[in-house]
């Protein structure tokens, strides 16, 4: 998409949402989001602060320091420069002279943190101006977190090579232990990584791998030395997330019982967030298909009360799922009603994880998928795990 028309797309949505306009603000890296909607180059030094206002209407307008005035040179616009810090503020008035409300990378006491880019004094220096900042979330959603037909394709061919690594990764783990090898998290964790490489993708962390009570910390990494070891008649949870180098992820979490039959508390638990996780699918599609509206926090609260009113609500400690793109924890809407309120709605091609979990003192279980919004429901891309991974040793 032209720079020009990618504008346009812009102001078409900010008309939809009845927004005067979007004020774009860069210095340094502050806000990575406004780098990669505007089509800077990943290399892009930016040492002074530059302004990019879109209106709803009409040329956008620029206002960039006399060092680096060709910041913004791949953008179409007016352009002013500013050379003192009180030019900045003076020429920041007559860019915003027009508009009593721009939407900024902002977002009311933090609420949304993954679009809240915009440190508190640059959004004092626009209110100073007799401006009001609302909050670009929905706008982000829509140029950063909606899937291309492209991208969506890409995603469901990672899904399949992560589900063939966890399947992979289980048969392995399992007949080295048949085998009477000795084995622990970290090396496994290492041959995933090794799996990735092969298949040329990439990732931000390392996945996680975890034995027994290991699998009760949603967010363990088992270190180089002091890993657990694992061994006949363990659960072993792996969660793993990659991406081609210039795709979208996929991120999926798989349980196992290397053993011929799971204890009856883990199948339990698992069943558990299994049926959650299942009734989130399920509510998504029903609502999606109606033509109704679904806001991220609803689907969590769906979720959630499955857990609940199996007795084991306080041991689902962290949000149903979140948004999945170029980022494994992306910028769009997350399905969370705990850690934040997200009153942002689920939009045809936003792409999302659900994975409902119980943790408790011996193991922790989760079950995660990932789900594409569609107009008339959702797609789960990823293969569900519908019972834990068993082995006859």
């Amino acid at each position: 998409m032209s720079s020009g028309s990618h504008i346009q797309a812009m102001q078409d949505a900010l008309r939809r949402q009845a927004v005067p306009g979007w004020l774009f603000y860069g210095f340094q890296q502050i806000d990575p989001l406004a780098l990669r909607i505007l089509g800077f180059r990943e290399d892009a030094h930016i040492s002074r602060r530059w302004f990019y206002l879109v209106p709803d209407r009409g040329e956008p307008r620029k206002l960039v320091h006399r060092i680096e005035a060709f910041q913004l040179d791949h953008l179409p616009g007016s352009q002013r420069v500013y050379l003192k810090w009180s030019e900045l503020k003076s020429e920041l008035a007559r860019l915003l002279s027009r508009h009593d409300r721009v939407a900024m990378q902002y977002s009311p006491e933090c609420g949304i943190p993954y679009v809240s880019r915009i440190d508190a004094g640059t959004v004092e220096l626009v209110r100073s101006t007799g401006v009001e900042v609302i909050p670009s979330a929905d706008l982000i959603q829509l140029f950063e977190s909606v899937l291309t037909a492209r991208q969506a394709e890409q995603h469901r061919e990672t899904a399949r090579a992560l589900t063939e690594i966890v399947n992979d990764t289980f048969q392995g783990t399992a007949e080295k232990i048949r085998s009477g090898q000795s084995l622990l998290e970290h090396e496994v964790q290492q041959s995933i990584l090794t799996a990735f490489e092969d298949r040329g993708l990439v990732w931000d962390h390392a996945p996680i791998v975890a034995v027994n009570a290991h699998s009760g910390n949603p967010h363990y990494s088992p270190p180089a030395e002091g890993s657990g070891r694992i061994s006949s008649g363990d659960f072993l949870l792996i969660d793993l997330w990659a991406r081609p180098p210039a795709g979208v992820y996929a991120d999926i979490t798989w349980t196992a019982f290397l053993g011929p039959t799971v204890p009856d508390p883990i199948e339990q638990a698992f069943d558990i967030a299994r049926r959650a996780r299942d009734r989130g699918v399920e509510f998504l599609d029903e609502t999606l298909a109606s033509g109704r509206e679904v806001e991220g926090w609803q689907v969590d609260d769906q979720v959630r009360a499955v857990i609940e009113e199996a007795g084991f609500g306080s041991f689902f400690v962290h949000r149903t799922g979140h948004n999945i793109g170029r980022d494994v924890h992306g910028s769009g809407v997350n399905f969370d009603n705990i850690e934040t309120h997200d009153t942002r709605k689920v939009i045809p091609g936003v792409l999302c994880s659900v994975e409902p979990g119980i943790y408790l003192e011996d193991f922790g279980v989760r079950t995660e998928i990932n789900v594409l919004a569609g107009h008339q429901g959702v797609e789960v891309t990823t293969p569900p795990q519908e019972r834990i991974v068993t082995f006859d040793l």
